[in-house]
């Protein structure tokens, strides 16, 4: 889990010059799953989303297939990414909890994100689709997914 310094996020330069894993760990997590799900490396991955309850911070967008998951860590295991963030979210914040949603819209679609207050692939500095399938083509998912799977 990365925390920003304040201001990244909100500043297009410095948000977009931020290594690929953290720009996509930290507020373009559903531009990454948009991107896996429109050319999907694997079959049988949906996109689900972290949503923090009200006041609280911590949004997540992931893909599935129900026991693994791929965000911008790489493969993993669904149970140990849920207990992960929200063990580090609630040691920051008291009182933290979340519910865990099926996504039902399009993550590339600006009108469908903003809905959301998330940001569409034509809010960046530059167009972040080409970076997300370069981040996901880099990958050996078949092998990646196999060993998460073998640690479960």
């Amino acid at each position: 889990m990365y925390i920003l310094k304040q201001g990244i996020k909100g500043d297009p330069h410095r948000q977009w010059s931020l290594p690929d894993r953290i720009f996509f760990g930290y507020g373009a997590c559903h531009i990454l799953a948009g991107v896996f799900l429109d050319q999907p490396p694997l079959s049988g991955f949906y996109a689900e989303r972290i949503i923090p309850a009200e006041g609280f911070l911590g949004f997540h967008v992931y893909m599935t297939n129900g026991v693994i998951v791929f965000d911008y860590h790489g493969y993993s295991i669904r149970d140990r990414l849920l207990e992960h963030h929200r063990r580090v979210w609630t040691s920051q914040h008291g009182g933290w909890f979340c519910a865990i949603e099926r996504v039902d819209f399009d993550l590339l679609s600006t009108a469908e994100l903003n809905k959301r207050k998330m940001r569409g692939p034509d809010q960046y500095l530059h167009d972040p689709v080409p970076r997300a399938r370069r981040f996901i083509e880099q990958r050996d998912h078949a092998s990646a997914s196999a060993k998460a799977l073998a640690t479960a």
